[in-house]
């Protein structure tokens, strides 16, 4: 009996023995060696992508070059609305509406997303680009159609007091021309051209503002937008 419980013990031992081995070598390899490898390379080859895009300003963290902000305030270019969940361009909780194209909430939100952009400028009779009232997939959308920077222009330049040339020259020069020659269309990083705009008006105060809705954006819950700058 004893014999029998001492072959059965070194049958396991032999089966388990070579299974903890591999597990132990792939744990070390995939879990350790590998990510460091990758992290090293990355932040040898490109740290600034590596590191998240961070936007900085004056030493400061304001944002990412890749993860939109939700700006209110109607002297500041405008993103695409954001669906996720809790507040707008929720990092944590990227996601969209999911609602279908027949869906009565999905025309009542772009009925009430049109009425705003009017409201903030209803002198502007051109059209509204879909993106300025239609949410993304992602929430997180950093960019928008050049259409959509360009339909804002006439709205920015009024309340700042800026000549309209200047701000539309502004939006050509942030400009990102079509992937490859023939993917997508022509757009603008809304955070990089909000930071230029600051940068042109001598009351200056974005860095405070951006700054505490980037903090926002990624830890409080609280949407703070640009009012409180």
């Amino acid at each position: 009996m004893q014999n029998m419980a001492f072959k059965t013990f070194s049958f396991m031992m032999k089966t388990l023995y070579p299974a903890v081995i591999l597990i132990t070598m792939l744990t070390l390899v995939t879990g350790l060696l590998y990510p460091s490898l990758i992290t090293g390379i990355a932040q040898s080859v490109f740290p600034e992508k590596a590191n998240g895009s961070l936007i900085m300003k004056n030493g400061q963290a304001v944002g990412s070059r890749l993860i939109g902000q939700n700006f209110t305030e109607p002297k500041y270019f405008w993103g695409r609305p954001s669906a996720t969940a809790t507040h707008p361009y929720n990092a944590e909780a990227s996601g969209g509406s999911n609602l279908g194209p027949a869906n009565p909430e999905l025309a009542n939100n772009v009925k009430e997303r049109i009425t705003k952009l009017k409201a903030a400028d209803p002198d502007n009779g051109d059209p509204i680009p879909v993106d300025l009232v239609t949410s993304s997939a992602s929430g997180l959308d950093p960019h928008i159609s050049k259409a959509a920077a360009d339909y804002q222009v006439k709205r920015i330049a009024r309340l700042r007091n800026i000549p309209e040339i200047k701000v539309q020259n502004l939006v050509e020069n942030h400009a990102k021309g079509i992937q490859m020659g023939f993917l997508g269309e022509p757009m603008v990083n809304v955070l990089e051209l909000n930071l230029t705009l600051d940068d042109m008006d001598t009351g200056n105060i974005s860095v405070a503002g951006i700054s505490r809705q980037w903090k926002a954006g990624t830890g409080d819950k609280t949407d703070m937008g640009m009012n409180n700058l």
